[in-house]
């Protein structure tokens, strides 16, 4: 029972330290952007997007190299899940989401590219390569070129008491900041991930089912967040953006990262089970195509998608 609270505790306190160095590197490296001029819109598309993605990045990446290859992918695949399946579709349920089809139709297509890459991966390499990260890793590099392209665009909304409120921060505050999110991300991960495997073993569970459930859903902690706030203020663009671009991050930087890193391999028996999950992601992606088609995501739409991921869940757990 001790070793059991331990973990419990471990994995807690290593969740806290994610999130809270997630929101002190978000806000040091918007200060240092505003403080380059950068537009506000370039800002959410990458730094604030990255962000919200920096507790997966720290736990994949760890996992990987510590070779906790179950963790590694199943935080991935499962925060995924959790974004596409239970917030968006909470999201939808409290208050149904009109989408612009023409401003996320480039991230939501290669969300769909991304899951059918990882099915295919660990149907024919049984893991994700080396070889295969590097692509993943091009392909990321691709998509955020595009965003700056879009974001370079537009014009900058950033006001002036904004403008004002970042230079508040000295450039050793903002230095300051950067240094210590980095620091409680990495920390956090290691911790988590102790916590993780600790009750995975004490509960006679796979490390696939943590990554699956407890740390992914830990890890989306920030996506929630924010999608939940900015679809009850009706800022639905946010909402949407939110989760497709997370799911982009996830798979494109953060698998592609963990692999080239130290490429992932599964046992024969850890295959089909693998299978399933990412071929689930893949059938929820497309599912989502006809709200996006229909540029509106109702909530008999949402109550489905929250449904599949309430009995996926259980499922999960039972077998």
């Amino acid at each position: 029972m001790m070793s059991l609270l331990l973990s419990l505790a471990l994995l807690v306190f290593g969740f806290a330290l994610l999130v809270c160095g997630a929101d002190v590197f978000v806000r040091g490296a918007s200060a240092l952007a505003k403080r380059l001029g950068v537009s506000s819109l370039l800002i959410g598309l990458t730094i604030v997007a990255l962000g919200t993605s920096l507790p997966e990045l720290a736990i994949s990446v760890v996992a990987s190299v510590l070779g906790n290859n179950e963790i590694a992918v199943g935080n991935v695949i499962g925060s995924n899940l959790v974004n596409l399946l239970a917030i968006l579709g909470l999201c939808a349920i409290l208050s149904p989401i009109p989408v612009c089809r023409k401003k996320v139709q480039l991230d939501f297509w290669a969300s769909i590219i991304g899951a059918f890459l990882v099915v295919l991966s660990i149907a024919l390499s049984h893991g994700i390569p080396r070889i295969g990260g590097i692509i993943l890793l091009l392909g990321f590099l691709s998509i955020l070129a595009s965003q700056i392209r879009r974001g370079v665009t537009d014009v900058n909304n950033t006001s002036k008491e904004e403008l004002c409120a970042a230079t508040l921060l000295s450039p050793c505050k903002i230095a300051l900041f950067l240094v210590a999110g980095v620091a409680a991300i990495t920390i956090g991960a290691k911790i988590t991930i102790s916590g993780a495997v600790g009750i995975a073993r004490y509960c006679h569970l796979s490390e696939r089912l943590i990554g699956l459930t407890i740390v992914a859903i830990g890890t989306s902690l920030p996506e929630l967040v924010t999608s939940v706030v900015a679809a009850l203020k009706n800022e639905n663009d946010l909402a949407v953006g939110n989760v497709i671009g997370s799911n982009v991050y996830n798979i494109f930087l953060i698998l592609g990262l963990s692999s080239a890193l130290s490429p992932i391999n599964f046992e024969a028996t850890q295959i089909s089970a693998l299978l399933v999950d990412s071929t689930l992601l893949l059938f929820a992606s497309l599912f989502f195509f006809i709200p996006i088609w229909k540029e509106h995501v109702g909530r008999l739409a949402g109550s489905i998608m929250l449904l599949t991921y309430i009995l996926y869940s259980v499922w999960l757990f039972s077998a």
